[in-house]
């Protein structure tokens, strides 16, 4: 059976017709979701959940996107809701702040039950959760952590929504610790808060951006205008000079003159006269002359003392071996004091080894 009957009409090796081993078996078997006995998403019908009377969004906005989304593609993740009666034992006395008929209340998910019902859904895939608050601090911590993380809220929403919880756990310090963020994130973004109005309304017109209005916002009111005017400038200078194009060659495109024929040559200077190397002198070395004395021994060389310098051996044609003492003064002169010594103790030994032999005989 070829390899095409095996796979069958799709790529995926999922498809082989053929069985696969018992390890690769088991193997699948182990890491595949445990999807058997697990539940399925529950849904209730949009009409049995009322919308947040304290989301911290104080408007939804335009829907019509997130509805046809949640129409042609399918609701990704499940909303968080609350029992009614459990949500009225956190808000006691308000009962009437919810819709008529509902047994739930939207906790996360206000936008998409809002957009759901706009698209004509009838139900919305819930998380149940009763323990999501038992007091209004508790409930519109639950919200507004949930709402941050997916960065949903708007910066002065968010800004309004810090600051109630603020009076619940007294500082910036103890705030930034329960939402796991720190002391400065908090304290910059209260600071929208105490923007002009004028500020407040460009920031929410889209006018203004929200990072340079948090730096402005902890200054006086009569400042502010001063102060995000100096910012603005100075970020344009910063991005004019990130995106200046890099300087190019100049050109003689226009008919003047080239850039590099202004530039005269250096003069031609001539070129310094060395000295002629002359040959060190050697100093007049006296030969060592073997006396007969066997006993005699070359002196030591200390150990300190440094190499001499090597010398590029002189150009004999011949040695002459027929005049030993001519031989001799060519090996003094040429051979250093180390190596001297090393080709005496050769003699030395060779005159001993044949009088050795002559004694023998």
């Amino acid at each position: 059976m070829s390899k095409a009957d095996r796979l069958g009409a799709g790529a995926s090796f999922g498809q082989a017709k053929a069985g696969i081993s018992a390890r690769r078996a088991a193997i699948n078997n182990a890491a595949k979701a445990p999807t058997e006995g697990a539940p399925p998403p529950v849904e209730l019908p949009v009409t049995e959940i009322s919308l947040n009377p304290d989301n911290p969004r104080s408007e939804l906005g335009d829907l019509t996107q997130l509805g046809a989304s949640l129409r042609d593609h399918g609701q990704k993740t499940a909303i968080s809701i609350m029992g009614r009666f459990a949500w009225l034992e956190g808000n006691p006395g308000r009962d009437s702040d919810l819709e008529d008929d509902t047994k739930y209340v939207v906790i996360d998910g206000n936008s998409r039950l809002a957009a759901a019902r706009e698209a004509g859904l009838t139900t919305i895939k819930v998380m149940v959760a009763d323990d999501l608050g038992s007091n209004p601090e508790e409930i519109l911590e639950s919200a507004l952590v949930a709402n941050i993380h997916r960065q949903d809220l708007s910066d002065l929403d968010e800004a309004k929504a810090l600051e109630q919880l603020l009076k619940v756990h007294g500082t910036q310090v103890a705030l930034a610790a329960r939402l796991h963020r720190s002391q400065p994130w908090v304290s910059s973004r209260l600071a929208l808060l105490t923007l002009t109005p004028e500020l407040k309304e460009q920031l929410e017109a889209g006018k203004e951006r929200a990072s340079l209005l948090r730096q402005v916002g902890a200054k006086a009111p009569e400042k502010q205008q001063a102060l995000l005017a100096e910012l603005k400038a100075k970020a344009a200078s910063k991005s004019k000079r990130s995106q200046a194009p890099a300087p190019s060659e100049p050109s003689d495109a226009s008919g003047g003159t080239e850039y590099y024929s202004v530039i005269e040559p250096a003069a031609a200077q001539p070129a310094a006269q060395l000295p002629e190397p002359r040959e060190q002198e050697q100093p007049p070395r006296t030969p060592w002359v073997y006396s007969g004395d066997l006993s005699r021994t070359p002196p030591a060389v200390p150990k300190t003392a440094p190499a001499p310098a090597e010398k590029p051996p002189a150009k004999v044609q011949q040695l002459p071996t027929h005049d030993w003492e001519q031989l001799a003064d060519i090996v003094i002169a040429e051979l250093p004091e180390q190596a001297l010594h090393s080709l005496t103790e050769k003699l030395l030994e060779a005159v001993g080894a044949d009088t050795s032999r002559d004694q023998s005989a």
